[in-house]
Parts: structure tokens; C-alpha cells; sequence
């Protein structure tokens, strides 16, 4: 049988039918996984009424809520593929992307309605046939979001593609020419979960706080994660330091994502007597180091930070050090994630010798299929089955 990640949300309604799924402080929506499910199945049922088939690509230009978990959830138990898409670009960059794609529908939030009519404006220059708005007044030539879903079945849709069927596409520009859209299928992600599960602490039951936007891997599979494990998520539309902190004490918090900089901006809203944080256990950070200063002001709060390395190409995890190690070992990534190999080559592809600086390579089973349309750059990228990441560095003697 094949595994369809469309399917975590399925059995986690079946088996947590009344936990809390998702929380969405700027409305005050509570969504327990019988209701996220049952709303996923609604998209799904409305997509496939749009023509929308296994292997259709639909465009996510969405700001961080339930819209964007429930459809991300529909389109791949359709069998369909999503696109998350950076809402930072401007309208020539995401045609770009729309067109490489072959989008044929895109969601988008109201707070884009003006650069989803732009992008509408320019014709057959995207494939786009159905646009569609979350939230706001309706633009002409958009389906409202809540009308178009809202009157569809509740029931499982028929579950379609798995395993090595794409699940997502993600574009990243990496350091020279134009994005490439970085494919992942239903087993990479799988498998990227199982690694976050395991090796980054992420439990049944935690309560678990984003405010990253989701077009970027490193916030969309720890979201994926809470729903494989059992997790409830606070969803924050965009970062807001004491918000995040009264965020913590009021709804009990226990693991959360943040960048260096966020945490930064963390400390100088912390109020004692008011920010009650026991609860939270641990803090996920990736993107840059966390400076030591940092590491063991947080370690004096009580508040372990996991550190990570990762790309969008490994779906996010690649290697993870403890706050202990990350103080004592500065300036290291750490250890490689549960089922991931790290290596650091040459230039002729062998292996450094310890502390000789060479080229990281990352192998699993959450490495991405390959890049969109562009068979030369996954040749010189994937190389028996390592990943080639253009990143420098050295691995001491205890790896």
C-alpha cells in the first residue's frame, strides 16, 4: 500500500479525534483534528471539482493559518502537488516560478490580492485557471475560499499517488541563476519526520509554536512533524516577540522554531514575573549559529536549544547539536540526524581527512528527488546518491 502523507492527517483525526489540531492566535480559531480533517477533505473534494488530477501542481501564496495546513493536507491526498510559494518576491519572480511549475490553480491571501490580479493581468503567461482568495473582498476573476470549500463533502476523498509521486515542490535560489524548484515526494517527507520525531524531540501530545512562514522548509516539515506525531500547533500569522512569550505561558508551550535573530528579539521583550515559560522544553534554531552568549542565557532560563543544519533540498534535516555541545564545540553544526549520512570531500569526491576543510555531502532518505526541469544541475547536484551542497567545512575526529 502505497504511503500518502495526505494520510498523516487522516489517522491522526482518527486516533486524536478531539485533540487540538490548530491555533490561530490572530483569530482566536481553535480547530481540533476531526474539524482540520474534515476541512482538508473539503478542499480536496473542491479541487478535484476544478479538474484538478494527481500530478497537478497548486500554488500556495499564503500567509501562515489553517488554510494553508488543511490544503497542503488535500492536495496531497489527491495525489496532487503543492507549490508553496515565497510571498517576499515581487510578481516577475513568481511568474517565473508559476510558469516553471505549470501551476494550474493558486490560492492566495487576501493581503495578496493585489499581486495575485497583477499576476492575472499578464494572461497566458502563466497556466493559472482558477484563482482563488482567502479571506477579504473577493477580487474579480478570484473564487472566495470559504464559499467555494465550504459546501463540500466532509468525507475521505479517494486517496490518490504516494510514495515516490511528488508531494511538494519548493524554490529556492540558491547562489547563482534562476530558482529551481526543489522536488520532494511522499517518502522524502515521510522520512524527514521520522528524523525530526526521533533525533529533534518532537512528542505526542506537544504543544508547538510556529511563526516562520511556511514556504520555507525548515517551518513547513516541523508543522508536517506535530500532525505525524500528534502535536498541537499554535499557527502565528507573522513573529511578535511578547506575543511569542505570552503565547508560551498561555498555551503551555513545549517545543517551538526560531531563527537566531528571533530568539535575540525574545529576550529583549522576557518579562519575569509575567512570562511564565516552564513549560517550554525545547527551541529548534537553524538558518545561522546561535551565538554562544545566547546559548547560555537560555540555558540559565532552563530552555535546551537544538541546533540545526539543513537545506531545503533535505527537507529540512541534515545535522543537530545540543546547547551543552554547541557551547563547548562553537562554530560546530554537530552530528548527523537519525538515518542521515554527512561526509566532507575533495575535490576529486574523497573523504577529508579530520579537520580538513572540503565540501559537505548529505545522504538519506529524505534527500529530494531532484531539482524541476532541470536534469544538468540534479547531475552535477546528486551523485550516487549523495547530495553535493556547495557548503564548506571540516568534521573533527568524533564526526
Amino acid at each position: 500500500m502505497a504511503q500518502n502523507i495526505g494520510e498523516f492527517l487522516t489517522n491522526r483525526a482518527r486516533r486524536d479525534t478531539d485533540l487540538e489540531a490548530i491555533y490561530e492566535p490572530a483569530t482566536d480559531n481553535r480547530l481540533s483534528y476531526r474539524e482540520l480533517n474534515d476541512r482538508s477533505n473539503q478542499v480536496a473534494h473542491s479541487l478535484k471539482d476544478l479538474g484538478v488530477a494527481k500530478g497537478d501542481r497548486v500554488g500556495l501564496l499564503l500567509m501562515n493559518g489553517k488554510e494553508f495546513v488543511e490544503t497542503f493536507f488535500a492536495v496531497a491526498k489527491i495525489g496532487a502537488v503543492n507549490v508553496p510559494l515565497n510571498w517576499r518576491l515581487v510578481a516577475d519572480e513568481l511568474e517565473f516560478i508559476l510558469d516553471d511549475a505549470g501551476t494550474t490553480v493558486l490560492l492566495f491571501s487576501e493581503e495578496f490580492a493585489e499581486l495575485a490580479s497583477e499576476l492575472r493581468s499578464r494572461g497566458d503567461k502563466t497556466q493559472i485557471s482558477n484563482w482563488i482568495q482567502v479571506g477579504g473582498d473577493t477580487t474579480e476573476g478570484a473564487l472566495d475560499y470559504d464559499d467555494w470549500m465550504g459546501s463540500s463533502s466532509t468525507t475521505e476523498p479517494e486517496i490518490e499517488g504516494g510514495d515516490d509521486d511528488l508531494v511538494f515542490i519548493m524554490y529556492t535560489s540558491g547562489t547563482t541563476g534562476l530558482p529551481k524548484g526543489v522536488m520532494h515526494s511522499h517518502d522524502t517527507v515521510l522520512w524527514a519526520n521520522i528524523t525530526n520525531a526521533t533525533t529533534a524531540d518532537m512528542q505526542h501530545y506537544d504543544r508547538f509554536l510556529n511563526a516562520l512562514p511556511l514556504f520555507h522548509v525548515g517551518a513547513l516539515t516541523p508543522i508536517i512533524t506535530s500532525v505525524f506525531v500528534g502535536g498541537s500547533i499554535t499557527l502565528m500569522k507573522s513573529f511578535d516577540p511578547a506575543a511569542s512569550w505570552d503565547l508560551i505561558r498561555d498555551e503551555k508551550i513545549n517545543t517551538t522554531l526560531m531563527v537566531p535573530v528571533m530568539l535575540q528579539f525574545m529576550l529583549l521583550t522576557y518579562d519575569a514575573e509575567n512570562h511564565d515559560h516552564t513549560s517550554l522544553r525545547n527551541v529548534i534554531s537553524g538558518a545561522a549559529p546561535v551565538p554562544v552568549s545566547l546559548i547560555e542565557t537560555y540555558t540559565e532560563m532552563g530552555i535546551e536549544i537544538h541546533q540545526v543544519y539543513g537545506l531545503t533540498e533535505t527537507c529540512g534535516p541534515a545535522c543537530i547539536i545540543s546547547s551543552e555541545d554547541a557551547v563547548s564545540r562553537a562554530g560546530s553544526t554537530g552530528k548527523a540526524f537519525t538515518f542521515t549520512e554527512v561526509r566532507v570531500v575533495d575535490e576529486d569526491g574523497n573523504e577529508c581527512a579530520p579537520d580538513e576543510a572540503g565540501e559537505v555531502e548529505v545522504k538519506g532518505p529524505h534527500i529530494m528527488v531532484g531539482y524541476w526541469n532541470r536534469p544538468e544541475a540534479n547531475a552535477e547536484t546528486l551523485v550516487e546518491g549523495w547530495l553535493k551542497t556547495g557548503d564548506i567545512a571540516t568534521m573533527d575526529s568524533d564526526g
